[in-house]
């Protein structure tokens, strides 16, 4: 289990997160939600250990994130950042190899180029990075995840995948994709935790719920719990309207997952 508690992060007098406590177990699929500046990516990056709270701590398996060396933590979870900005034309195959590598690869390159085809881009391998779309750069970066933990448990310890909005700047149907094979990551024994803002996405795909507002926990638990009208009204400040459509002429799409 990867554990959050107490923790607190201030910049220029702003709390950005307020005491949040959060469990990540083994097995499921938790997502964060929330209006922008609640705290979701702020609260990523003190879990993932990129960032050090003022006030509480985070533990990998009883083991405070603070002590693992960064050797270490690469092997334990792997991040999908909100955006990524590269100085040099790397192909898409090396970018994927640089997750394989972190995570002591015997066979870095193979490992990548099987991350790739999970995603669909095997056939991208030697094109520039900057060459690519939004939605395929997105899809690399995935990927370079994927490669840096490929097996969800490892030598007994559960590996963890960190996704911050994953499906940004993808077509639907990669949308579904990506959080269907981060669903099969948990299903297998992995820890994944996702920050999504499409609202029917995350109430599809999450075992767990986490209801993110001005940098505090304002709900949690499963979907049907955290999803309604007095949520959605009291946190995005619109009139909610869940389970109804909004107006008869306007279709509402729900997206499935193949799985089910």
């Amino acid at each position: 289990m990867i554990s959050a508690e107490h923790v607190t992060v201030a910049r220029s007098g702003r709390k950005l997160l307020d005491n949040v406590g959060l469990d990540l177990e083994p097995g499921k699929f938790t997502v964060v939600i929330g209006p922008n500046g609640a705290g979701k990516s702020t609260l990523m990056k003190v879990i993932s250990g990129e960032m050090k709270p003022d006030i509480g701590f985070v533990s990998y398996h009883g083991t405070g994130v603070d002590l693992c060396q960064p050797v270490e933590l690469a092997k334990r979870r792997a991040v999908l950042p909100q955006a990524t900005q590269l100085a040099f034309p790397f192909t898409a195959l090396e970018i994927v190899r640089m997750g394989a590598v972190a995570q002591g690869a015997l066979n870095p390159t193979e490992q990548a180029r099987q991350a790739l085809s999970r995603v669909g881009l095997r056939s991208f391998e030697s094109r520039p990075y900057p060459s690519l779309s939004g939605g395929e750069q997105q899809r690399v970066q995935f990927a370079r995840a994927l490669a840096q933990v490929p097996q969800p448990v490892s030598d007994g310890v559960p590996r963890a995948l960190f996704l911050d909005e994953p499906t940004a700047s993808l077509d639907l149907g990669h949308q579904i994709s990506v959080l269907e094979i981060a669903r099969d990551f948990a299903n297998a024994g992995g820890i994944v935790l996702a920050i999504l803002h499409d609202l029917n996405l995350a109430a599809e795909f999450a075992d767990h719920l986490v209801v993110l507002n001005h940098g505090r926990v304002v709900a949690e638990g499963a979907c049907l719990e955290t999803v309604n009208d007095e949520i959605i009204a009291s946190v995005y400040g619109i009139a909610g309207a869940v389970g109804r459509l909004p107006a008869a002429h306007i279709p509402y799409v729900l997206p499935q997952s193949r799985h089910r």
